[in-house]
């Protein structure tokens, strides 16, 4: 028999309230928050954050910094981070993981299958030949290689170069 292990989800199922009060993104933004551990790049209208529950290893969200749940809200300055830090993520997964493609996008409202619908989002999916397999079709699971944390330990360095060679 096979085993799956996730040990970084028991302190979820075994919270009585495992959602922090307010937008979590509006939390991971503040730069004063003392626990920032799903944020591998900031800018200033935008920020790059691991997706907690993620499709793939990789799987990174780019989020504007005020809470704003349509493109029709955002300025021309927000509108323009965020789709220079969706590159800035694209060359990084590139570099990083190496996969077959990658997966772009949004869904705005939660009939378009948001999760979080009141704050605006951009998902970006590594994808690789075959990796929808047998357990996520079936078993309704995600095999996941790689912790969060060292998601994020592999991912920061190589924003932080791409940062420092356009400076």
């Amino acid at each position: 028999m096979d085993r799956l292990w996730s040990p970084w989800r028991h302190a979820y199922i075994t919270a009585t309230d495992p959602r922090p009060a307010g937008c979590v993104f509006c939390l991971a933004a503040d730069l004063h928050q003392a626990d920032r551990s799903l944020v591998v790049a900031d800018g200033t209208h935008a920020f790059v954050i691991l997706n907690l529950y993620p499709y793939n290893s990789g799987h990174l969200m780019v989020v504007p910094r005020r809470h704003l749940d349509s493109l029709g809200l955002a300025t021309a300055d927000e509108l323009q981070e965020i789709m220079a830090l969706v590159r800035d993520a694209e060359l990084v997964l590139a570099e990083v993981y190496r996969p077959a493609g990658l997966n772009v996008g949004m869904n705005l409202g939660r009939a378009a299958g948001a999760g979080i619908a009141d704050h605006l989002h951009v998902h970006l999916v590594p994808r690789w030949d075959g990796d929808t397999n047998f357990v996520t079709v079936i078993g309704e699971t995600r095999v996941l290689p790689e912790a969060l944390a060292t998601t994020a330990g592999r991912l920061r360095p190589a924003f932080a170069r791409l940062r420092d060679a356009r400076r």
